[in-house]
């Protein structure tokens, strides 16, 4: 793969510390939720922060396969990530669980479902994500 673009995050403190970008782009406090033993308040989790970067990425990837097919996206087409967090099955740890929940309006039922199988293909976050994460597909 040919790298087109690169980011470097730093996180102290852990899940109750902070976490920026190395340009500055972006400097978030965190906070651990009650459910996980912290204290919660202000502050964001890594949980997140992952929902928001999927929600944006599989929204881009479904544009991209939407003008790739000459289909026209309506400019309130939404994508929801719901990301949670729990302990494993199998006791090692923790793991995620994702529902990206996808709106597109004005778009045919049948040819919106297939923008979304493809965006699913086509998004780095679900290509990561594809052996290690069950992510649910909800089209409404």
């Amino acid at each position: 793969m040919k790298t087109l673009y690169q980011t470097r995050a730093i996180a102290t403190g852990g899940r109750t510390g902070r976490v920026r970008t190395a340009d500055g782009g972006l400097d978030v406090t965190l906070a651990a939720p009650r459910e996980l033993g912290g204290k919660g308040g202000d502050g964001n989790t890594p949980e997140q922060l992952f929902a928001a970067g999927y929600a944006a990425c599989f929204l881009g990837a479904l544009k991209s396969v939407a003008a790739g097919r000459k289909v026209k996206l309506a400019d309130d087409s939404t994508v929801s990530a719901e990301v949670g967090i729990g302990k494993r099955d199998d006791g090692q740890g923790y793991g995620l669980d994702v529902t990206l929940t996808i709106s597109l309006p004005g778009v045919d039922p049948d040819v919106a479902k297939d923008l979304v199988q493809q965006a699913h293909i086509a998004c780095p976050y679900s290509h990561a994500t594809r052996n290690g994460l069950d992510v649910r597909l909800e089209l409404f």
